[in-house]
């Protein structure tokens, strides 16, 4: 810590605040010992009254329409959006006194507007409250656009999800979250308001404001008549920081204390409501084209990272509106209805919890919750006792459990899972993966997941849509998906291991790529013909030493082979073999001790244990009822 004193920033940063606090101790002194200090001047409770009233009004009506300007200019891009943020500043970039010039060509007694209202737009109070707002609306236009940028967009996502329209996604999500800078700005445009002159003596020099007053103070009477009107401006913003504080600490204590959690009540299975859709939308420079039609409620979309995964769930979600194309639920088509009105639950990345609510609020916030249902999810994820705790104090694991909590308490026809599980630990993951399999046959409703992790993907669905690029590579069954995968690509995908392709011989074996010959059910596929052929790591024997002379009548092949790499993984041992040019295949390698990569290994595979299948061409994506216009 004594290092710290002794750095320069310290000593750089101490330097100003002596300079910003001396005059300050210094006022506060000669206000202790100056026995004449004009508190008793008539005219300066009329003009303290001026500026309390015009600086009040003044914020009140730069916050009632800088909020909403704030707003626009965060979420909006382009040149106009600029331009209007320039708009903005000038009043930031022009001295006071211009300022008020510029006031006067627009509200003056002989302009248009001015000789409108019959002249009165100066030299009243009307006149300080037009100076204040010009001069202090940069202040909370600037402060509110930091903090309605700073919002994460995906919350007003979940809003919209929970049926909530755009103006109540304003209201209940963006201003609350952003309320702190907003707060902030009104603060800083209420002090800059009632510390006005230079625009408001131009504008309006009768009635006096406070500043205007301790001007004419000190132009007649000198420093001792100015000590009154000082201490007041002085004790005003000190007030004012001090209230803007105490406010928000008694908002918060009281948005924990206004809960009453009701007896759960179970809710009804909803309508089966399997999925179809036929989408076909560009983001920027990336093109999703995916079309499905679920013949299960539990379907999952798998794919590497940047494969459209989540943008596709966005369409389903109807978060893009009804571009992308058909989607319906079950019997009903929705792509024309806006997202607010389709009974879904969304659980995007993140959770998009609320972080000014409690978990009780959280559950009970879609338009549509039932308090009774959203008890019993609260009860059926072990969330009891955790009602009254805001995000920040809960782990991944409750936040997850909330955000599906909040979801189902709406009892959707269909429930949206973005990566779900991806920000865990793989302790709480694996937990939570077997709950939400409970969860589905408790709720028996429809749900997308999207994924990445193959496990996850076989564990949770019924039906499997494999993309990558913006594209479908295979869709179906999970067992027929994960047991003959279209290609070595979706094989990699799936985390299906050992799959490689082939070329039917004469005699009915198999020809990798590289050479190798393998005996296997080749069936009626004719010689010359391209397979895909598979085999299970644990039907791959490994022994210590070359064996290939040994097994003389064996009617498994039997190869040499290369220990490539041998990884101890916790539970089990993988060894990786590499047994000829181009097939490396992995298998069981528990037997093989500490054995060196790089040593001779036998490697013996039963022909039986070969399955072999001809890669299948693209299907024609499927229609859905309604076809596509266009």
């Amino acid at each position: 810590m004594r290092g710290g004193l002794r750095s320069p920033l310290h000593w750089l940063g101490a330097l100003l605040l002596v300079y910003l606090g001396a005059p300050i101790v210094y006022f506060l002194y000669r206000l202790a010992t100056t026995p004449a200090r004009g508190f008793h001047d008539p005219g300066l409770l009329p003009a303290f009254w001026v500026s309390l009233q015009g600086a009040s009004i003044a914020t009140a009506v730069v916050t009632l329409l800088g909020v909403p300007l704030a707003y626009v200019l965060a979420r909006r891009r382009g040149p106009h959006v600029a331009l209007l943020a320039t708009l903005v500043m000038v009043p930031l970039a022009v001295p006071p006194v211009m300022s008020g010039i510029l006031l006067i060509y627009v509200l003056g007694p002989y302009t248009p507007i001015g000789s409108f209202f019959g002249g009165h737009l100066t030299e009243s109070l009307t006149g300080v409250v037009l100076a204040q707002s010009f001069v202090s609306a940069p202040f909370l236009v600037v402060s509110a656009r930091a903090a309605f940028g700073a919002v994460d967009p995906a919350l007003s996502d979940a809003a919209a999800a929970l049926g909530h329209g755009p103006l109540a996604r304003f209201l209940r999500v963006e201003v609350p979250v952003a309320a702190p800078g907003i707060r902030a700005g009104m603060v800083l445009a209420w002090l800059r308001a009632f510390g006005e002159y230079g625009a408001t003596v131009v504008v309006a020099y009768h009635p006096s404001s406070l500043n205007v007053y301790t001007y004419i103070q000190f132009a007649s009477t000198g420093l001792p008549g100015t000590v009154a009107p000082t201490a007041l401006a002085l004790g005003v913003a000190a007030v004012a920081v001090a209230v803007s504080r105490l406010a928000l600490l008694r908002y918060r204590r009281h948005r924990r204390d206004t809960n009453a959690v009701p007896l759960p009540r179970r809710p009804d299975p909803p309508a089966p409501a399997p999925l179809r859709f036929d989408v076909d939308w560009r983001l920027g420079h990336f093109r999703l084209s995916a079309a499905h039609r679920a013949e299960s409620l539990r379907l999952a979309v798998l794919g590497p990272s940047g494969s459209g995964k989540s943008v596709l769930l966005r369409c389903l979600c109807g978060l893009y509106g009804p571009g992308p194309g058909p989607v319906a639920y079950g019997e009903h088509q929705v792509e024309t209805i806006p997202v607010e009105r389709r009974r879904i639950g969304y659980v995007g990345q993140g959770f998009g919890l609320f972080p000014h609510l409690n978990v009780w609020e959280q559950v009970v916030f879609a338009r549509d919750a039932d308090p009774g249902i959203a008890a019993y999810w609260l009860e059926a994820l072990h969330l009891e006792g955790l009602e009254r705790r805001l995000p920040s104090e809960l782990s991944g694991g409750q936040r997850q459990r909330v955000a599906m909590a909040q979801a189902l308490a709406r009892s959707p026809d269909v429930l949206l899972l973005d990566e779900p599980f991806s920000a865990l630990d793989a302790p709480v993951r694996v937990e939570l993966r077997r709950e939400l399999r409970q969860l589905q046959r408790r709720a028996a409703i429809s749900t997308v997941l999207v994924t990445h992790d193959p496990e996850e993907a076989a564990l949770l669905a019924d039906e499997v849509v494999v993309v990558a690029d913006g594209r479908v590579l295979q869709q179906g069954p999970a067992r027929d998906v994960y047991d003959r995968p279209r290609s070595q690509e979706v094989a990699k995908l799936l985390g299906v291991r050992n799959v490689a392709s082939a070329s039917v011989t004469d005699d009915g074996r198999l020809r990798c790529d590289g050479g190798t010959l393998l005996r296997a059910p080749t069936g009626d596929f004719p010689p010359g013909a391209r397979v895909l052929w598979r085999v299970r790591p644990s039907d791959v024997a490994v022994s210590l030493a070359n064996v290939a002379g040994h097994v003389a009548g064996s009617t498994a092949d039997v190869f040499d082979a290369i220990l490539d790499d041998l990884s101890w993984l916790g539970e089990r041992v993988e060894a990786r073999v590499a047994i000829g040019p181009g097939l490396v295949l992995e298998a069981d390698g528990a037997q093989l001790g500490e054995l060196a990569v790089g040593a001779p290994v036998g490697v013996r595979i039963p022909p039986g244990a070969v399955h072999v299948w001809a890669p299948p061409s693209l299907p024609a994506q499927p229609a859905l009822v309604e076809e596509r216009a266009g």
